[in-house]
């Protein structure tokens, strides 16, 4: 009895020991104490706000290595180099001789791409046998090689179409009358949203959400699965009074603080700092990231309850928030995508704030034609509900397997 008397030291002890306050200061020492969660919650995400969008305040990517082979030597292949070398995203760094020489320069990184202009090229186009300009670009850099042969297709239009004007003004047209015959349509291409075409306004405001989604995935598993690893879980729950949901909501609000701090300073980020697009509301932008955050320590939960284990929960959180950025249709749009894959590019919050994005920032829509993105958001706060259980049974048992 005198140690259930209020007035005993012990009792007062763990009595102060218990509690919603209690549970979240330990939580905050942990995340003070450990620079590996300094690293985690601060060094990543800010490193990475700041890595893209100076990678791309350019807007494009200019002046590309590559290299133009002239195996013809003629007055015609001279002006093919001239123009080629006069476009904004092409250096001309190298002119070999020959065909495998191009292709090993490629495969050592020197260049990203090299044209083609095979022998007897200009008398072959002049006598009407059609040759052939063949191109070269290395893929596995997608951006500057995609970069790469549109000016290099665009290239190889306007020679032909050059040529054709030679000969059509040779035989007596003038000038206004072949115009219209090479080319009958004017066409006019207005960027909306993006007029001026600058890659990152789309990259960035996909890639950084997407990087911020990995970091939330991995630390929330990550503390989750400590608290097994070094059997502290059950003190936890202890101090939640057995309710899991308390002991959780607890432990995670220091993140949660955290994380919509960053998220509302990449907003700023973005769109204050580096001015991009945002013809929106301002209001529905923060508020859809601050979901974003609680929609991402959402999804993390349900991995941990389906995998309460350390290395497996972080292994999973790892490989699907690394495959987001090709699966979220960042990369590959989502309507060509095999039908077995597309239904993958919405298994992630990302995708959802991508959407928003688009709808309200770079289109400037209500935010009625973006209701169903933000209605996903709470989906993902609701799912951990689900196997909850799971982790409250593996948080009394307390068995690390490695």
């Amino acid at each position: 009895m005198a140690l259930n008397a209020p007035n005993n030291p012990s009792f007062r002890k763990v009595s102060l020991d218990r509690g919603f306050r209690a549970i979240f200061l330990r939580s905050v020492i942990q995340i003070v104490r450990r620079p590996l969660m300094w690293i985690g919650f601060l060094g990543l995400p800010l490193f990475l706000f700041l890595f893209f969008p100076s990678m791309m305040d350019e807007g494009l990517p200019t002046r590309i290595p590559a290299a133009i082979v002239d195996r013809d030597g003629t007055q015609l292949s001279r002006q093919i180099t001239q123009m080629l070398g006069g476009m904004q995203m092409v250096e001309i760094a190298q002119t070999p001789q020959s065909y495998t020489e191009a292709r090993h320069a490629m495969q050592r990184g020197e260049i990203y791409g090299f044209f083609l202009i095979p022998e007897e090229f200009q008398a072959d186009l002049l006598a009407g046998r059609s040759p052939s300009i063949s191109f070269y670009t290395n893929t596995t850099f997608f951006v500057p090689a995609s970069l790469l042969f549109k000016t290099f297709k665009a290239t190889a239009v306007y020679t032909k179409a050059g040529v054709a004007v030679d000969v059509v003004q040779s035989v007596g047209v003038d000038p206004q009358t072949a115009s219209p015959l090479l080319q009958p349509i004017n066409i006019q291409s207005r960027g909306i949203g993006n007029p001026t075409l600058n890659y990152g306004i789309y990259l960035a405001n996909s890639f950084i959400p997407c990087a911020l989604q990995l970091m939330i995935l991995l630390m929330t598993v990550f503390s989750l699965g400590q608290e097994i690893k070094y059997a502290t879980s059950r003190r936890l729950l202890r101090m939640a009074d057995g309710s899991i949901v308390k002991a959780l909501f607890a432990k995670l609000l220091p993140q949660t603080i955290i994380w919509m701090v960053l998220a509302l300073f990449m907003a700023v980020w973005l769109f204050k700092y580096n001015h991009y697009t945002m013809q929106g509301s301002w209001g529905w932008i923060i508020l859809s990231e601050l979901m974003f955050v609680l929609a991402c320590q959402g999804m993390a939960l349900f991995i941990f309850g389906l995998l309460p284990n350390l290395r497996l929960s972080l292994s999973a959180s790892a490989l699907l928030g690394i495959l987001t950025f090709s699966l979220a249709a960042f990369s590959f749009p989502e309507e060509s995508m095999y039908t077995a894959i597309s239904p993958l590019a919405w298994l992630t919050p990302v995708r959802y704030n991508f959407l928003i994005y688009s709808d309200i920032a770079l289109n400037g829509n209500p935010v009625y034609y973006a209701r169903v993105w933000f209605a996903a958001y709470i989906v993902y706060m609701i799912i951990p509900f689900t196997d909850m259980y799971r982790i409250r049974r593996e948080f009394r048992e307390a068995v690390y397997v490695p």
